[in-house]
């Protein structure tokens, strides 16, 4: 069985507006429940058999650079959704999705 690189299991990261949110939760003075979210949160691609322990690793590895501490990963499978192209029945690909928890005052900075 062929060892899988870090960049095998982390794709790429997620980024959408809810993504952006769960980022930005530690810099939110206006609601008192977001307030107490000290830690911030990234959303990442990872390959569907991935676990939480090779996730949490490779992150770690991937940015070594920055000394990022990874305290939580929470995973959510996506099923594929049935799609219809050209009257042909089909279906648009499943996916694995990564939300990592980093230790207080860690970020990730990244030009999007």
């Amino acid at each position: 069985m062929k060892k899988r690189t870090p960049y095998d299991i982390v794709k790429s990261r997620y980024i959408t507006e809810k993504a952006a949110m769960l980022e930005q939760l530690q810099n939110a003075t206006n609601n008192r429940s977001l307030a107490r979210c000290k830690r911030p949160k990234y959303v990442f691609l990872v390959d569907n058999k991935a676990n939480k322990t090779e996730i949490s690793t490779a992150l770690e590895h991937i940015y070594a650079e920055k000394n990022i501490t990874v305290i939580a990963v929470n995973t959510i499978n996506r099923k594929p959704k049935k799609r219809r192209v050209r009257g042909r029945s089909g279906f648009r690909p499943g996916f694995k999705k990564a939300i990592v928890t980093l230790e207080e005052g860690d970020s990730i900075d990244e030009a999007v």
